[in-house]
């Protein structure tokens, strides 16, 4: 018992006797220091405590007898920090300590792409749902080894997003999602984005991105195209077929001129572009060697004339030069009569400029292009091969001439103006005829184009430059009356139209105004009995059918009775038609209002008066003094038709009234019988 109460006594004295610390494990978040010391360590009297040389170099320190911990730790490189202490007397080491930092990871690195652009190759006919490029390969690294990764594929050309994809978010892989075409899109450009945290709001969070770029290598998927063909999409050609016609009896040296146009096809695979082999299958119309096709170029010719009308349908063969895919077309050629086929001008008339002085062969210049020369051709709508057979000539101009389809001159131009030539085209095969009409201005300067309805352009002649036409052998000035030259016949005729028109609108127009004011003198005049008109300007009594008796009426002896009135005839002179009196000249004729007078009724001069006055533009009776002074009926003016009717009625109204009152004041015996004779319309002094 003794023995046992004594040890913990020996091992305090033991403990008095070496060196010691209170803790030998601690943890430090990498990227910090801490200030204060790690550990202070009990150090015996006459003992010195050291760092071993297994300790973690350069992490600790020591100041007297406190660790402190000396750099920054960096989990990613030394994840454990260990600090080895010797306690010394003298040379002797009494005791040895061992304190261990666990250094904590935090996330301050981002991850690393092993590329920043990374090109990739895919074959058009790569399968839907192929890995195109692996995971190894686009897989970032993060020095952070606890850190999870997560990515998402951007992208950077239009409409590419639905065509490649990522395999999962955590797995870059990247996967072919829809089919590839060359033609469509030859190369797509992503964007790879790689982040360290789920949330790309946390703290921290890194990201990092690398560029893919995927070019689209052709393959060969698609037969040769005969063209032009529809597309019912971008993979499908619906191919052209040809068809052409010869004349019967005839060989054309040349190669056939078929619609839509020529024999032509091109391998489908555009990016490939394989050369194209044309051939004539076997077994169809043609293979007794009526035809031949070329192998490089698909022009068909013919080696032999067909005696009678036929239609060959041939089967063109075109073949890829590797002879991997091929595709077939059908050609129609009918053979016909070329008898009775006509060529034809685009145009009725062409226009041309040339330059006063030039010499022979030079080319007439087109109005339309000064700069190029005139063109003239023809072309047989139903034997297209048979252009290259047609001829030209002028047939009724000596000064020009045709080389080949170009106007040139054929004598020295020595007179300005505007000359016509007709020029005759001529199929040599079928014998048919055309004629056209060249229009050419000569000029002493270099010409300006003026722009003309057909397309072509006219010239302007130099003011004071006669116009002439050499049509046939003579010179014949040009009309001012012509048609001019810078519009077409169908212009001309439409304009005619719109004029005669107008013209015929005018007509009734008139028409109608003359019946309005002039209809009930022509039915008079029809001999037709007249119909009731109401009462007008004009006074009916100088409407009679003989002629005015300008005479005065004899003068009454001074003291007798007034003069009785004339017999009828005396008073159907006075009611004659008054004729026009001469006008001056520049005298404008007075207008209706004229005739008002502000003193008689409603503003109307009357026609009875004892005062004569010297104004003219109206009917008056002048009397005397007295009442045997002698009476004129005198007529200054006749009423123009066009007055207004209703001054007119109101004239005629004060007129008879006042009529009225000199014939109840002259009347006597034995005038019954006159009242009689005069109609109702009459009027009597």
């Amino acid at each position: 018992m003794g023995a046992w109460a004594l040890l913990p006594l020996l091992l305090a004295v033991a403990q008095a006797q070496v060196c010691s610390v209170n803790k030998t494990i601690f943890e430090v978040e990498e990227n910090t220091m801490p200030s204060e010391p790690l550990v202070d360590i009990f150090v015996p009297t006459g003992q010195d405590v050291t760092l071993g040389s297994s300790s973690t170099r350069f992490a600790f320190r020591l100041q007297g007898n406190q660790l402190f911990l000396n750099v920054t730790p960096d989990y990613e490189e030394n994840t454990m920090l260990l600090a080895h202490l010797e306690c010394r007397r003298g040379d002797t080491v009494v005791t040895q300590l061992r304190v261990f930092v666990t250094v904590l990871d935090v996330n301050d690195n981002p991850p690393v792409f092993p590329f920043a652009v990374k090109v990739e190759r895919v074959p058009e006919d790569a399968k839907v749902n192929t890995i195109v490029i692996s995971e190894t390969e686009l897989k970032a690294q993060d020095r952070d080894k606890d850190d999870i990764l997560f990515y998402t594929l951007q992208e950077v050309t239009p409409g590419a997003r639905n065509v490649f994809s990522l395999v999962g978010a955590n797995r870059p892989a990247l996967r072919l999602d829809q089919p590839l075409d060359f033609d469509r899109c030859r190369n797509m450009a992503f964007q790879l984005v790689v982040r360290d945290t789920r949330d790309e709001n946390a703290v921290p969070s890194h990201t990092a991105t690398a560029t893919l770029v995927l070019e689209v290598q052709p393959a060969d998927l698609r037969p040769p195209w005969f063209l032009p063909c529809i597309y019912s999409d971008p993979r499908v050609c619906i191919h052209a077929q040809y068809h052409g016609a010869v004349p019967t009896g005839h060989k054309l040296p040349g190669p056939l001129i078929l619609q839509p146009g020529p024999i032509y096809a091109i391998d489908g695979d555009r990016g490939i572009n394989q050369r194209i082999i044309y051939s004539i299958m076997r077994g169809q119309a043609g293979e007794d060697g009526t035809f031949v096709i070329n192998a490089d170029s698909g022009n068909l010719t013919m080696t032999r004339s067909i005696p009678s009308p036929k239609t060959f349908l041939l089967l063109v063969k075109g073949e890829q030069e590797d002879r991997g895919r091929y595709t077939l077309t059908q050609v129609t050629v009918a053979a016909r009569d070329a008898s009775g086929s006509l060529p034809r001008f685009p145009e009725s008339l062409y226009l041309g400029t040339a330059a006063l002085g030039s010499g022979v062969g030079v080319a007439v210049q087109d109005a339309a292009a000064p700069s190029q020369p005139l063109r003239i051709r023809a072309q047989d709508p139903e034997f297209p091969d048979l252009n290259s057979a047609i001829t030209y000539r002028i047939t009724n101009n000596s000064d020009f001439r045709m080389n080949g389809e170009t106007v040139v001159t054929a004598t020295r131009l020595a007179q300005a103006g505007v000359f016509y030539a007709e020029v005759e085209a001529n199929n040599t095969v079928t014998s048919g005829t055309a004629t056209t009409v060249v229009q050419i201005q000569v000029s002493e300067q270099e010409p300006t184009p003026t722009a003309s309805p057909g397309g072509g352009s006219a010239q302007t002649p130099k003011p004071g430059t006669s116009q002439t036409t050499p049509y046939g052998t003579s010179r014949i000035p040009l009309l001012s009356g012509a048609e001019d030259p810078r519009f077409s016949a169908a212009e001309m005729g439409a304009l005619g139209g719109v004029l005669a028109a107008l013209l015929l609108l005018a007509l009734i127009a008139l028409g109608i105004l003359v019946h309005k004011h002039y209809g009930a003198r022509l039915k008079c005049c029809s001999g037709k009995a007249r119909e009731p008109q109401p009462s007008g300007f004009d006074n009916k009594a100088f409407q009679a059918d003989q002629e005015v008796n300008w005479a005065p009426a004899p003068s009454p002896s001074p003291g007798r009775t007034p003069a009785k009135v004339p017999p009828e005839p005396a008073l159907r002179t006075l009611a004659q038609p008054t004729p026009p009196a001469p006008e001056s000249p520049g005298r404008v004729p007075e207008s209706p209002a004229a005739v008002r007078d502000e003193e008689g009724p409603a503003g109307v001069k009357s026609i009875l008066t004892k005062e004569r006055r010297p104004e003219g533009g109206y009917k008056a009776v002048w009397f005397g003094e007295s009442i045997g002074a002698e009476a004129d009926v005198v007529i200054l003016n006749e009423p123009t038709a066009g007055e207004d009717e209703d001054e007119d009625a109101d004239s005629a109204n004060n007129s008879g009234s006042e009529g009225s009152g000199v014939e109840g004041e002259d009347a006597g015996p034995g005038r019954g019988p006159h009242d009689d004779a005069l109609g109702a319309d009459s009027t009597y002094i």
